[in-house]
């Protein structure tokens, strides 16, 4: 029921402007009415006659190296257009004025044309259409005289159609020619490339039974070395997997034996028969313990003995078995030592005889491929002097051009109907050429139709770095209306952990997290900026601090997080500059460190706020959007289309991240009409100049992890 209202008030919207510009759209439609009824009143009449050619394509008459066939190529879809081209040019042209004396046709009395004025207003009365799914074109021409329109056409078919017919005899004997050519040198490579091939293998004393063939003798060696290489390379996926196995083995409890032998695919019975009986003790235990029973009572002694008894049996099993794997380890390990041996052994064996035959086998290769080669053009030349130059007209006119009687030009009636059909074009477009144009995000309405998801704010232009102001200013409510709007809409209560996503840079996303994790610092909550737009970080400059040390080097296992936590002059705020990104360390966000400092920050700090690239831009901004529990969308005014915002969107959803709404960024809310109530807003509740100054409370504590402050509560 509301998308029919919404599509009823949309319909009435476009009948109020085509109302309101009535008078513009009438005007317009007459203005071309009357022009076009002049225009075509004064034209002059023209005649229109046709020829119907059929152009085949060039590739079979053609002579090639290997023969017809060589060049002949499947359906060209530029070969009409380039023929329409050629039609055109001043080879075809030039004879046609010269045969039909044009120069004089088209010379008023007295005065003499030049030959290319001709040329231009015999090219300008050409028309060349395509006859659809046929190989057939036709070749028109206007004209005032009916007669001469059909000169013309008939001569400009007859002279293209000669034209083509000499070009291809002339490429054709060329083709043969240098066909003989060839031949002839090919024929001479044979003879001096098996005379190297025999006298190498004559002087280095090599047996090769068929010296006519490739790959005749084919040694043991390569494949012997293969092989020893798999092998090889088998046994190190065995040896990773002993050590992975002997490194989980050793980290291991005796409680946690059992599941992780299954897992390991070891099965021991010892521990198969006594973990569960330590199992069972240690429930008993706990059994008697909550009847009342103390420590010392004989049964909890009792089962206390028998679970010490069952952790031995396991603790030696474990060393048991940890012995058994590092043996099996070692043995694993000489293996693979005696493997490689084997394989630089082959290796070098391998190169000592190919280093012996590879002169021999590239003068042998040479000499077979010059006889394939000369068979081939040999074989070619015989069949194409054996075709001659009998070959199909490429052209041929199937309908010559004849008298018109009616004049085809000027076509009053669709003239007249074009242009009553062009003016109201006109004139409606005139009227919705602006709002049709524009398909930015103009009203909060259009981020809730287009997107399904609420505006959590409309944050004003020019809006400044609020921790840089002394006082409190009035751009600073936007930013507690959104402080507001994410308490109200996080989908958990745990949820703290943010990213501010755009779709493009310059959207503001930077400057809304810093003045919204500020807003937040001043509100009591202890806050962590991480600054992790590795691509483009701007933070630090927000914060005045260095950034040649961070979230980098801690990703990279370089330091820990404590160490890249910086305190900052805001009470209650911390901040992780970006770092310096090396070259080779792109995308490493997606990791488990990045992973495992979220876990931890989460805990520490009341709300985390995760600065990030452009989500459609660098893949980063999706990595946080699945790693954090909230994202928030930043859209500027009227900047990007509503389709790239659908695209965010879905890029969020795709990785199974959780946005809750849009900040409209950068709304001029003064002169909109649609936010002007934003702006009286903020005038009305912002600082008044003349109000007196209110002392700054005590200072308090600088930021810390969550913890802290706990204890020293």
């Amino acid at each position: 029921m509301n998308d029919s209202n919404e599509v009823k008030l949309h319909f009435l919207d476009y009948w109020r402007t085509i109302r309101l510009r009535m008078g513009l759209i009438l005007l317009t439609f007459f203005l071309v009415m009357v022009t076009a009824g002049v225009t075509t009143y004064f034209l002059p009449k023209q005649y229109f006659s046709k020829v119907t050619m059929e152009v085949k394509s060039d590739f079979s008459a053609k002579v090639g190296t290997f023969g017809p066939g060589s060049l002949r190529g499947s359906y060209d879809p530029q070969f009409v257009a380039t023929q329409f081209q050629i039609l055109q040019k001043t080879e075809i042209l030039y004879p046609v004025i010269e045969r039909l004396d044009l120069i004089k046709e088209f010379s008023p009395p007295g005065v003499r044309l030049p030959l290319q004025q001709v040329y231009f207003r015999l090219k300008g009365a050409m028309k060349l259409q395509e006859v659809r799914n046929t190989g057939l074109i036709e070749i028109g021409a206007f004209d005032t005289d009916p007669q001469r329109a059909a000169n013309i056409a008939n001569a400009i078919a007859v002279v293209y159609q000669e034209r083509r017919q000499n070009d291809l005899e002339k490429e054709t004997t060329a083709g043969l020619d240098q066909l003989k050519d060839e031949v002839e040198r090919k024929r001479k490579d044979v003879e001096t490339t098996a005379a190297t091939a025999m006298q190498i293998r004559a002087r280095d004393g090599i047996v090769d039974p068929e010296p006519d063939k490739e790959n005749s003798n084919v040694g043991y060696t390569t494949q012997n070395r293969l092989t020893v290489q798999t092998e090889k390379n088998s046994q190190e996926l065995r040896v990773l997997e002993l050590e992975r196995q002997m490194d989980l083995i050793n980290s291991l409890s005796p409680a946690q034996l059992q599941d992780a032998l299954k897992t390991l695919g070891i099965d021991d019975p010892t521990v198969s028969r006594n973990l569960p009986l330590l199992q069972d003790a240690m429930a008993e235990k706990a059994r008697l313990t909550n009847l009342g029973l103390g420590p010392n009572h004989p049964r909890v002694k009792a089962w206390d003995a028998q679970m010490e008894t069952y952790a031995k049996i396991l603790s030696d099993q474990l060393n048991t078995i940890k012995v058994t794997q590092g043996n099996r380890l070692r043995l694993e390990k000489d293996k693979l030592a005696a493997l490689t041996t084997e394989s630089k052994n082959s290796r070098e064996v391998e190169a000592e005889e190919k280093a012996k035959m590879v002169e021999y086998i590239e003068a042998k290769n040479k000499a077979i491929q010059a006889r394939k080669i000369l068979d081939t053009l040999d074989l070619s030349y015989q069949q194409q002097k054996m075709i001659g130059v009998i070959q199909q007209p490429s052209a041929h006119i199937w309908e010559k051009a004849e008298k018109s009687e009616i004049p085809a030009k000027p076509n009053v009636p669709w003239y007249m109907f074009m242009a009553a059909c062009v003016g109201l074009a006109i004139g409606v477009g005139l009227a919705f050429f602006i709002d049709y144009l524009d398909t930015s995000v103009k009203t909060l309405d259009d981020v809730e139709r287009y997107l399904q998801i609420p505006v959590l704010a409309v944050i004003p232009n020019n809006v400044s770095i609020l921790m840089k102001n002394a006082a409190d200013s009035s751009d600073a409510e936007a930013y507690r209306i959104l402080r507001a709007a994410v308490e109200f809409n996080k989908p958990y209560r745990d949820a703290n952990t943010f990213t501010l996503i755009s779709g493009g840079p310059g959207e503001g996303k930077s400057t809304t997290l810093n003045n919204l994790a500020f807003t937040c610092a001043k509100g009591g909550y202890n806050v962590l900026v991480v600054d992790a737009d590795l691509r483009r970080a701007s933070q630090h400059h927000y914060f005045d601090v260095e950034n040649t040390f961070g979230l980098t080097d801690y990703l990279l296992g370089r330091a820990e997080i404590d160490e890249i936590i910086k305190t900052t002059k805001i009470d209650n705020l911390s901040f992780i500059p970006s770092g310096v990104l090396p070259p080779d360390a792109v995308g490493i966000l997606n990791s488990q460190r990045m992973t495992d400092l979220i876990a931890k920050v989460k805990s520490q700090y009341d709300l985390v706020f995760f600065d990030s690239p452009p989500i459609l831009g660098v893949s980063d901004g999706s990595v946080l959007a699945s790693e954090v529990d909230i994202t928030i969308m930043v859209v500027q005014h009227r900047r990007f289309p509503r389709v790239m915002l659908q695209r965010v969107k879905q890029a969020v959803l795709n990785v199974g991240g959780r946005l809750i709404g849009v900040v409209l960024n950068n709304v001029d809310a003064k002169h909109d009409d649609g936010y002007a109530y934003y702006y009286n807003y903020n005038e009305y509740y912002g600082p008044r100049r003349n109000a007196p100054k209110i002392e700054a409370p005590a200072p308090q504590l600088a930021a810390r992890p969550r913890e802290t402050q706990r204890e020293e509560y």
